[in-house]
C-alpha cells in the first residue's frame, strides 16, 4: 500500500476502535454520539485519503457511488460499526428515512442538505406515519452530523459541485432490514430499501 493508504487504514481502525470503546463506555445517549462525531470531523478533513483517485465519482448516467472504507469483521460479513464513502452528484436526492442505528455524516468536500423531521404520531398503524420538517441542515467540510437510530432526515445535493462525505453507521447499511421510509404527502412509510450497491475498498 502507498503511505497515504497506510495512514487512511490506520486512521479508520482507529476511529473504529475508539467508537466502540465509546459505546461499550456506558449509556450510548446523545453525547454519548457527540463524542463519536467530533472524532469523525479529524479523519474527514484528511481530505487526501478521500481523493477521485482512489475513489472515483459516479460515471455517466449514475448519481452516487457509495464504498465501504472500514467496518468491525470481515467486509462479506455481518460485521459492527462500518464507515462508508458516499460520493453524490448535484441533483441526488434520498427521501425522509431512518436508520434504526446512530449514524454521523462529515464533510470532506461540497455541501449535503440534510433536512430533520418530527415524527407526529406514536407508529401504533403499520404503513401510517405523520411526520413534519423541524430544520435543515448544511453539511460541508468542517462539519457533521449525528443522529440517532429513531431520527429521521432526508438528502438533497444542491448547488453546482459533487460532494464527498464520510457516513458512519453503529451497523452495516446492508444488514438494517427494518429502515423506514417516509412519504410525507401519503402520510405513509414502507421498509427501505437500497437502490446503490455499496462497491467494497477497503485496501489499496
Amino acid at each position: 500500500m502507498t503511505d497515504i493508504a497506510e495512514q487512511r487504514t490506520r486512521e479508520v481502525s482507529a476511529l473504529i476502535a475508539d467508537t466502540r470503546a465509546i459505546m461499550d463506555g456506558g449509556a450510548f445517549d446523545r453525547a454519548a454520539l457527540g463524542q463519536v462525531r467530533e472524532r469523525m470531523l479529524g479523519i474527514a478533513a484528511r481530505r487526501d485519503f478521500w481523493s477521485e483517485a482512489e475513489y472515483p465519482s459516479p460515471p455517466e448516467g449514475e448519481d452516487q457511488n457509495r464504498y465501504l472504507v472500514g467496518q468491525e469483521g470481515p467486509a462479506d460479513g455481518p460485521g459492527g460499526i462500518a464507515l462508508y464513502l458516499n460520493i453524490m452528484k448535484v441533483g441526488k436526492k434520498i427521501p425522509p428515512h431512518n436508520h434504526t442505528t446512530w449514524a454521523c455524516i462529515a464533510g470532506i468536500e461540497g455541501v449535503e442538505h440534510n433536512t430533520l423531521y418530527d415524527r407526529l404520531d406514536d407508529g401504533s398503524e403499520p404503513g401510517k406515519a405523520q411526520i413534519k420538517p423541524r430544520e435543515t441542515i448544511a453539511v460541508e467540510p468542517g462539519s457533521a452530523l449525528a443522529m440517532m437510530g429513531d431520527d429521521i432526515h432526508s438528502v438533497e445535493i444542491k448547488g453546482d459541485q459533487v460532494i464527498r462525505h464520510l457516513h458512519f453507521y453503529g451497523r452495516p447499511l446492508e444488514t438494517l432490514d427494518k429502515r423506514l421510509t417516509f412519504d410525507i404527502e401519503a402520510g405513509t412509510c414502507k421498509v427501505m430499501t437500497m437502490p446503490v450497491k455499496t462497491k467494497i475498498k477497503t485496501k489499496s
